[in-house]
């Protein structure tokens, strides 16, 4: 069935309440209310039909083991900070021997972090966040600058280092729609060196770290900073400030080996359940048992150390797994969203009003403006890559356009939504291990990705004139 305008109302709705409200739990739970209803026909029935799909949610397993995982890392992060880990480790790396002695080289190290941690978007959010924050809020980085490192480093960095899942999913997308598969991966990888929004907003980055020329409402986020005012934007408290300043202290090992034996675990784990190759690991099972293998570690050091006392370290997970229930009801929420934009046609209908305007050469501009626009809308890189494929790749066959031009547009402005859309999941995540406002990150950071967005448009206009 087709819902021709119907389709897109959900994603208004939600975008509508996400600038009324500032609250991206109400914007989400808006647009799935709203959509239920105009699928079933009847607003009994579709109201039915969304806590229907609300409980659908957890029968999909990636889902339940992100859900099972925020809830993990929000007691693991409460435990290293009351036990002193955090504290530690901020006097490991602020100490005078130790190589970052600035705000400049924390924000450096934050965005190593985040293209170090390269196999999955929502990982990397949460790991370049842990590690970073309290160096970032030891040299008063404002938390939407952190946020937007953290941001940036996620899904970009995944699509130029096509591991883990990324790869197998665009291989597959690729030979599915016509790619000859014993040469796919040269054209994937060609394709990666033509992404230039990724590498554009990647690159941004460094940028604007040592020329401090911030804009728009980052750089009014930035003189509040300068001239030491109180931040309105910013999810930091008096008390929050006072906590920082007597930050409780053990060894900085207390935090350090934890997150490193998630990182060691899930690489590991992926290589293992890869044969050898990580692009093919399981990146499920790795996310998983990296995350669990650190709660023991932690429990081990913590605990073993009495640093705290084993209840004492449960009830402290506890309480760090429930200020995780509000992240995983958006993400339940952002999810069940995603398959409703699906079930309503919601990209097919976006792309229709595209497809009017095509030329050969304007092909890949717009492909790129298409899949920005529906991963805008919807929240999700991969599902506008689901969407895009089959319909942008025959095009390009057909008029003998350039094959790794036109997929590094549908990869590039497929992430774009993924980093810049309010009801995206990295968003979610990305505030919740930066602390930071939803709608202050996505308001300090669409000026840049709109931006590099425009810079990587000009260019996909002139290529598909010359390739």
């Amino acid at each position: 069935m087709e819902y021709g305008f119907l389709s897109v109302l959900p994603i208004i709705v939600s975008l509508a309440m996400a600038i009324i409200t500032k609250s991206v739990f109400l914007a989400l739970m808006f647009g799935c209310f709203t959509a239920f209803p105009i699928i079933t026909g009847d607003l009994f029935l579709g109201f039915r039909a969304t806590l229907d799909a609300f409980i659908a949610v957890f029968s999909d397993n990636w889902n339940t083991v992100m859900i099972s995982t925020t809830l993990l890392v929000g007691g693991l992060l409460t435990v290293l900070e009351k036990s002193g880990g955090v504290g530690g480790f901020v006097k490991m790396v602020t100490s005078k021997r130790s190589f970052i002695k600035n705000r400049k080289h924390a924000e450096f190290f934050s965005w190593i972090v985040g293209i170090l941690v390269f196999t999955s978007g929502t990982l990397s959010t949460l790991i370049t966040g842990v590690v970073s924050r309290p160096l970032t809020d030891a040299f008063r980085v404002p938390r939407e600058k952190l946020a937007y490192i953290v941001h940036t480093t996620s899904s970009p960095v995944c699509a130029l280092l096509p591991l883990s899942a990324w790869g197998g999913y665009l291989l597959s997308l690729m030979t599915a729609n016509g790619v000859d598969s014993t040469n796919s991966v040269p054209i994937l990888v060609k394709s990666i060196s033509l992404n230039f929004y990724c590498i554009l907003a990647l690159l941004a980055v460094p940028v604007f770290i040592l020329t401090k020329k911030d804009f728009g409402p980052m750089k009014t986020i930035e003189d509040q900073y300068a001239r030491g005012e109180k931040l309105q934007n910013i999810e930091k408290s008096e008390s929050e400030e006072e906590e920082l300043k007597d930050l409780k202290i053990s060894s900085g090992w207390n935090m350090l080996l934890p997150i490193l034996t998630m990182i060691g675990t899930i690489v590991g784990t992926l290589f293992i359940t890869g044969n050898g190759n990580i692009a093919n690991g399981d990146s499920l099972s790795a996310i998983l048992y990296g995350n669990v293998f650190a709660v023991i570690v932690a429990f081990i050091l913590i605990v073993g150390k009495k640093v705290m006392k084993y209840t004492e370290f449960i009830d402290t997970m506890f309480l760090g797994a429930g200020e995780m229930l509000s992240v995983a009801l958006i993400l339940v929420f952002a999810w069940t969203m995603g398959g409703v934009v699906k079930t309503l046609g919601t990209g097919e209908y976006l792309l229709s009003i595209f497809r009017s305007f095509l030329s050969p050469g304007l092909l890949p501009a717009t492909i790129f403006i298409a899949s920005c626009v529906i991963s805008f809308a919807t929240g999700s890189s991969w599902g506008t890559m689901a969407i895009m494929f089959p319909i942008a790749l025959p095009m390009a066959f057909g008029i003998n356009m350039s094959i790794p031009l036109i997929i590094s547009s549908i990869v590039g402005g497929s992430v774009f939504g993924d980093h810049a859309s309010p009801i995206s999941d990295t968003t979610v995540m990305t505030c919740f291990t930066s602390k930071c406002d939803p709608m202050s990150h996505v308001r300090t950071q669409l000026p840049y990705v709109v931006v590099v967005a425009a810079i990587t448009f000009v260019i996909y206009l002139i290529l598909g004139f010359i390739m």
